[in-house]
């Protein structure tokens, strides 16, 4: 068998028996891992308070047969404890968590998406994401993941939007006009949404009005369940929270 170490985050955990527990995390190195963790339930040494999502780990891994490996035992690098107290921040925080797991198979080092959502928490933790970072997460890790949607060009004819755009998830991004009759899932949406959202995919982090923000929010969430299956249960969280 062997045995490694890597950088994780904690994605998602699930009881598994009386005392066990399965963890899903995510770790520079390897990508997404799900780790089977003995006694995780009431170890006080070797998991206490480290089992919990979006927790930063030092992990100690075991590979066994199949795809689950074994957690024999972790360090606590970070906790982003400030982001704990707010409740606005956890929900944010359960939300980019989940969308990473979602976006990624188990075993494929994913990097780029590790630093994204490290960096994320740690801007977080230190109050300092705003509503809008939230969308930018989101395009960064779509990006990451292969599904960055368009918003510069008409994702049909590769024209430009024009000034009456839709947008379709099924097609994956912007429609213009003379195309929307190929796309009869679209819905119309203002020029100036496709503009804030493909300026934040270009790295610009001006904060989108609240009335933008929300509708952008609502056309990354339908876009997303389109292509994951399924809505993210973070969602509603969100929603519940008061959060657009």
């Amino acid at each position: 068998m062997e045995r490694y170490d890597d950088d994780a985050l904690v994605l998602s955990t699930m009881d598994y028996g009386e005392t066990d527990r399965l963890v899903t995390l995510l770790t520079r190195e390897h990508g997404k891992l799900t780790a089977f963790a003995a006694g995780a339930r009431k170890s006080k040494r070797r998991f206490a308070g480290a089992l919990e999502p979006f927790m930063r780990l030092r992990v100690h891994i075991v590979e066994t047969r199949g795809s689950t490996v074994r957690l024999d035992s972790v360090d606590i690098v970070s906790g982003y404890y400030a982001a704990r107290e707010d409740l606005s921040l956890i929900a944010r925080a359960l939300y980019a968590v989940e969308l990473c797991r979602e976006l990624t198979r188990e075993h494929e080092p994913h990097p780029e998406l590790f630093l994204l959502l490290e960096e994320y928490l740690v801007r977080l933790d230190a109050k300092e994401a705003g509503p809008t970072s939230l969308l930018a997460f989101e395009l960064s890790a779509l990006a990451h993941a292969g599904l960055m949607p368009r918003f510069d060009t008409c994702s049909l004819c590769g024209g430009e939007p024009g000034e009456r755009p839709r947008f379709d998830q099924a097609h994956g991004g912007a429609v213009c006009e003379p195309c929307s009759g190929r796309a009869r899932e679209s819905v119309a949406v203002p020029v100036a949404l496709l503009s804030g959202l493909r300026a934040l995919q270009e790295g610009q982090r001006t904060p989108l009005p609240a009335d933008l923000r929300a509708r952008a929010r609502g056309l990354l969430n339908v876009f997303i369940s389109h292509h994951l299956g399924r809505r993210l249960k973070s969602v509603d969280f969100m929603a519940q929270v008061g959060l657009d």
